[in-house]
């Protein structure tokens, strides 16, 4: 549970930098999105999940 916590952090801290570092291309960046299908955005997501989930597995063993 505690690195749950850790990553969660670790995630919201790099969100933040980005955010705080460069707001206006954060925002371009986040008007451009509607361009994308919603399916490209699923099979995005699921790709990124899915590497996420081996690099997990694999540091976990």
């Amino acid at each position: 549970m505690k690195e749950l916590i850790i990553a969660f952090g670790l995630f919201l801290f790099i969100e933040g930098i980005l955010y705080a570092l460069f707001p206006s291309k954060m925002k371009n960046m986040l008007k451009k999105l509607d361009l994308i299908k919603e399916g490209q955005l699923r099979v995005g997501g699921l790709i990124f999940a899915l590497i996420g989930f081996i690099i997990i597995y694999y540091s976990k063993s």
